[in-house]
């Protein structure tokens, strides 16, 4: 299926700016161009409560942001940002936090974990648990009460996510409800069927994530570990139920759904959809693009049947 009307017109305003491909840019160039296709969206919607906090580790710190929809949260989401673990802040998923707050009736909680190549593989991952550990401590004051626990991301945030869920398996004492995986990076090879799908380069290109790769982890090597790439964890058995989401024309769409499927494979319950038309990116284009509002609306239905069919933990 071609691209979507709204996405083709996009894209072509886009190319009249005559910019540089992103893979030719250094790190900073590439945060602004970030930080702009992020103001597109403008502000997002009221919440009853927005507040910044400071998480320290041991070799620094890093801001997440609770957005707060209500008084009784159903449950607390901890999204992680897109933006291949280089570009990319909580200022610009802001507008997509307050949405889904609104839409689903659950804290949101931004994290703002520090980018390569400044702090390069692991940080990423030890920052998104750090901030995981920090939102199931601080559970009573965000949503008044024990709630259901929900990790979510785009891109390098779903792949966070993944293994985030992964690791609250492994480690124990973190009950994870839900993954919320939106067209995630699970592996590391550039050469499948969509990758090098002359089709798929829009928006995120193979040059792009080879480009991102780079910057988070150089040494081949480490991209071979399980919390660089979930994809290649031996054992998907007992991670909490998954939805994916995946888009047609995504350098990333084969790894997602080949996640998908090995979750389903394993036991996981598993809620797949891929999006036809959509590029990588959409669904976090809130006001710019129809497909985002068509994924919010499914990651919020998604969410709100799972949540239904749990007991309540108060």
């Amino acid at each position: 299926m071609a691209l979507d009307e709204a996405t083709t017109a996009f894209l072509t305003r886009m190319a009249e700016n005559d910019g540089k491909p992103l893979h030719e840019m250094t790190p900073a160039e590439a945060r602004g161009l970030m930080a702009s296709l992020g103001e597109m969206s403008g502000p997002g919607p009221e919440v009853a409560r927005s507040e910044d906090a400071d998480i320290t580790t041991e070799d620094g710190s890093f801001p997440v942001r609770v957005l707060v929809p209500n008084d009784s949260p159903r449950a607390v989401i901890v999204y992680y940002h897109g933006g291949g673990w280089v570009i990319g802040d909580i200022d610009g998923c802001d507008t997509l936090g307050r949405t889904l707050a609104q839409r689903t009736g659950c804290a949101v909680v931004l994290v703002d974990y520090r980018l390569a190549p400044e702090h390069r593989y692991p940080t990423a991952v030890e920052d998104s648990w750090a901030a995981l550990c920090w939102v199931d401590e601080h559970m009573a004051d965000i949503a008044g009460g024990r709630v259901p626990l929900i990790v979510a991301g785009d891109s390098a945030g779903g792949n966070l996510s993944a293994i985030m869920a992964q690791r609250a398996r492994d480690n124990g004492g973190l009950d994870i409800a839900l993954q919320v995986l939106v067209y995630p990076v699970t592996d590391c090879d550039v050469d499948n069927a969509s990758y090098v799908d002359p089709e798929n380069q829009l928006m995120l290109t193979r040059d792009s994530m080879i480009w991102f790769w780079d910057h988070y982890a150089p040494e081949a090597a480490s991209r071979r570990n399980v919390d660089a790439c979930p994809g290649l964890a031996t054992d998907l058995s007992g991670l909490p139920p998954a939805v994916v989401l995946t888009a047609e024309h995504d350098v990333l769409r084969e790894e997602g759904e080949a996640y998908a499927e090995r979750l389903r494979e394993a036991g996981v319950p598993v809620r797949h959809r891929r999006f036809d038309g959509q590029m990588h990116g959409f669904f976090t284009m809130v006001n710019v693009l129809p497909g985002s509002a068509a994924g919010i609306e499914y990651v919020t239905e998604e969410i709100g049947q799972h949540l239904t069919s749990q007991p309540s933990l108060a």
